[in-house]
């Protein structure tokens, strides 16, 4: 990616999907090109050429999350478009309040889709102030509670991580005592620390909880 490359750029683990779509720009004479996710991911950082932007999916494949290169690509100069197939608004919250210029559902008629891209180009704007500002109040929120997921994950103790990752994997207290060399009583009192920490009533809270930590920050 130069200033010499093309300005629009259609980035989608779905090949079919990315190369539908810029041929369908290309007809309505805009340059667009279709680019795997792992060759857009090496050249990231480079600087957007003039009017560039890129339709982005948030789900590239291995794991990779388009919300996350958002900030990545403004800074180069980047207009984002995400182009989605996720109903989470949460997400797509996020991506605008990062700096995308909207979004459009994978799953919307394929003429809606070139005509946002369109609007893009031509400088017309996607989303009204009210609704940037919504987007914007449901990622705060999202945020904060991510935050305080995160504060109580902290407040655990080493040994009690490592009892919650038996109880995520379904073991049994007594298992874990066993597993431990402690008592049934102890593991008991060590789960019901567990749950006033992180603030949940049950062991079913607790695993989905972790999981939920896993999925938005990595592996713990």
């Amino acid at each position: 990616m130069t200033s010499a490359g093309p300005p629009v750029l259609v980035v989608d683990d779905h090949h079919l999907v990315a190369a539908s779509l810029a041929m369908a720009l290309r007809g309505r004479g805009i340059a667009a090109v279709a680019v795997a996710p792992a060759e857009f991911v090496d050249r990231l950082d480079r600087p957007a050429p003039p009017g560039g932007m890129v339709m982005l999916d948030l789900e590239l494949g291995a794991g990779l999350d388009g919300t996350v290169l958002v900030p990545r690509l403004r800074a180069a100069g980047w207009e984002v478009v995400i182009v989605t197939g996720t109903l989470d608004e949460s997400r797509v919250a996020a991506a605008v309040t990062a700096g995308a210029a909207g979004w459009v559902l994978k799953s919307a008629p394929f003429d809606e889709l070139v005509a946002t891209a369109v609007r893009v180009v031509e400088g017309r704007p996607l989303l009204s102030d009210v609704e940037r500002a919504r987007l914007r109040t449901i990622a705060e929120t999202v945020g904060a509670a991510d935050r305080h997921r995160q504060q109580c994950w902290v407040k655990l103790t080493p040994r009690e991580r490592q009892i919650v990752d038996r109880i995520v994997q379904g073991k049994r207290p007594t298992a874990i005592a066993e597993e431990f060399v402690v008592s049934v009583a102890t593991v008991r009192t060590q789960i019901r620390s567990i749950l006033t920490k992180m603030e949940v009533g049950s062991q079913l809270e607790v695993a989905a909880l972790v999981r939920e930590l896993r999925r938005g920050d990595g592996r713990r």
